[in-house]
């Protein structure tokens, strides 16, 4: 009897281990699928009322109305009055948005590694040994830095802290393969210090 109980117990945590993980896929996409249709509303607003009535799959024309609209800002940035204008926008109007900034690092450093990206990935020693993963938000010219503490599995909420430049190592790395492994609890660490 206490074979068969065992022989229960591990099976069906074998299967959790396979399931759960698929249904935790499935929310994060369709969380993304949201976040991309949400994107895309207020550019399928600007079209004349009922164009998008009768589309069954929402998802495809978000992706291609940010691709488009993506596209012509860049086509426009490309002239010299568009670069001029789109300068004036971000001093003037966006600059001033508290957010602004943070979210326009943040989307840079996702593609970035080395000296000049923002939200850098590098690793903070603690006094007992102990590295953490942590993003490097600022230096302060001084031998100070703000970092951001990040909390696994949520890559971007934490801590933020000032420390000195000299705990901090930093990685050969983007921002978007610390925060795969962040969102992975860690699972990767190995690769993203290898490149280090």
């Amino acid at each position: 009897m206490k074979g068969l109980i065992e022989f229960l117990k591990t099976t069906a945590l074998g299967g959790l281990f396979v399931v759960l993980p698929v249904l935790l896929l499935y929310m994060f996409l369709g969380e993304v699928l949201d976040l991309v249709i949400g994107l895309a509303t207020p550019i399928a607003d600007l079209f004349p009322e009922g164009t998008f009535d009768k589309i069954t799959a929402p998802f495809p024309i978000a992706v291609l109305l940010l691709v488009g609209v993506s596209f012509i800002i860049g086509l426009a940035l490309r002239v010299e009055v568009g670069r001029s204008l789109g300068g004036w926008l971000e001093r003037n109007v966006f600059g001033r948005l508290p957010v602004y900034g943070a979210l326009k690092s943040l989307t840079k450093a996702f593609g970035e590694a080395g000296e000049g990206a923002a939200f850098r990935p590098a690793l903070l020693a603690g006094s007992d040994g102990v590295k953490e993963l942590i993003y490097v938000v600022e230096d302060h010219g001084d031998g100070q830095l703000t970092i951001l503490v990040p909390w696994a599995p949520t890559a971007f909420s934490g801590f933020v802290k000032i420390v000195g430049k000299d705990r901090v190592e930093m990685l050969d790395t983007n921002l978007g393969e610390a925060s795969r492994v962040l969102s992975q609890w860690g699972v990767g660490v190995r690769e993203l210090l290898g490149k280090g």
